[in-house]
């Protein structure tokens, strides 16, 4: 956002550094300490809070044998991501802060940062998106799935994410004046500048649509699950017996085995005909009740994690959209910071967010507490009254 009002900035940075020359110096001073101290304090708490979340959540997800399965890969993957923004990129936030919104390294490390930034954004809007597609795809196509969805298939659409990623943070490298650091923001960033001047609207048109048809593959889920919110019980089919030779579409096929090694008697079983036209319905994968409800519990937790990425990134794309298609336009100072900040807050909401939603992470968390620190289970009633 690198045409932001440097003169609005000035004065709302520098002017009270400027009254130091009058007679009100220690006033001025402390006026213009306050946001600053407020905000390291705060930027310090998202990157504890995001550091401790992510790199809990990860670790639960390595250690227990249970979690080893396509949504959590999907999960450890985002966790990952979201440590090493905090870990990296946070850090240079609090040196500008700190220095009176000024960039104090070079120009190059100026542009690696900024290219991380872009990139971790990318990665996580293209992450919601796939996670999304396999979400559908557990409840929709649960054969398909429970059989494709293997560990390498995850580690491929890892592998694809991070390549999709680079390739849309990487071009604005070599672009002069693209990537620098934006005084209003506090930051190294993509400088967002009007269409006709770079290529802002190509990248935030890709961003825009990767969100929208996130959420349209969860709307179609979501109607999915209310077309088939009645679900028929498993009929079984009968077999056919005549003289104890079971056959047709619900045989075994044990009655002709006990024939052929001479257990049998009388004629010989009739060809079971029917097992190869029913051969598709009897190797089905059947969704049951217990993980259906997971995989939905699953789903609804991912897209809490989806609507908190749009909540709190939505309004700096507006802000974006804004520089884009209105020339030589002046964001208010307060509404590009509060939501800058709120695009920082995305990296430590999603471990909070699992800990709420899903009922095996908190279970792999109390196991992992001191005993002094652990909820007592309650115990079951008893049905009847003792005299």
């Amino acid at each position: 956002m690198a045409n932001g009002s440097e003169s609005g900035v000035a004065d709302d940075l520098g002017g009270p550094l400027a009254g130091g020359a009058t007679g009100g110096a220690a006033g001025g001073v402390s006026s213009s300490a306050a946001p600053t101290y407020a905000k390291l304090v705060l930027l310090g708490l998202i990157i504890c809070v995001s550091l401790a979340g992510n790199l809990l959540v990860s670790l639960l997800v390595l250690r227990d044998r249970a979690l080893h399965k396509a949504p959590y890969y999907f999960l450890l993957d985002l966790c990952l991501a979201d440590t090493i923004r905090s870990a990296v990129c946070f850090p240079f936030v609090l040196v500008s802060i700190r220095s009176g919104s000024a960039w104090t390294y070079s120009v190059l490390s100026c542009k690696v940062v900024a290219f991380m930034a872009v990139l971790f954004c990318f990665h996580a809007a293209f992450m919601l998106f796939c996670i999304s597609v396999t979400r559908y795809m557990a409840i929709a196509h649960h054969r398909f799935y429970s059989k494709r969805m293997t560990f390498w298939t995850c580690a491929a659409v890892v592998c694809m994410v991070w390549t999709l990623s680079v390739a849309m943070a990487f071009p604005p490298v070599f672009d002069v004046g693209t990537y620098k650091f934006i005084r209003e923001e506090d930051q190294c960033i993509f400088e967002h500048r009007y269409f006709k001047a770079n290529d802002t609207l190509g990248f935030m048109l890709m961003l825009a649509v990767l969100i929208l048809a996130t959420h349209v593959v969860y709307m179609k889920l979501l109607l999915f699950e209310y077309k088939h919110r009645k679900m028929k019980p498993v009929q079984m089919v009968p077999a056919i017996s005549q003289n104890w030779t079971f056959h047709g579409p619900g045989a075994t096929g044990q009655a002709a085995a006990n024939w052929i090694a001479g257990f049998g008697r009388g004629p010989m079983p009739p060809t079971l005909l029917g097992i190869r036209q029913n051969l598709h319905n009897q190797n089905r994968r059947l969704l049951g009740m217990e993980e259906f409800r997971a995989e939905k519990s699953l789903g609804r937790m991912f897209y809490v994690i989806t609507l908190f990425f749009l909540v709190l990134w939505s309004p700096y794309i507006v802000g974006c959209y804004w520089r884009v298609f209105v020339k030589a336009c002046t964001i208010p100072y307060r509404y590009l910071s509060t939501t800058v900040w709120m695009s920082f807050a995305q990296a430590g909401v999603n471990p909070i967010i699992c800990f709420i939603l899903n009922k095996d992470l908190k279970k792999g968390l109390m196991t992992h507490l001191p005993t002094c620190c652990r909820t007592k289970p309650r115990l079951p009633r008893e049905p009847y009254r003792v005299m």
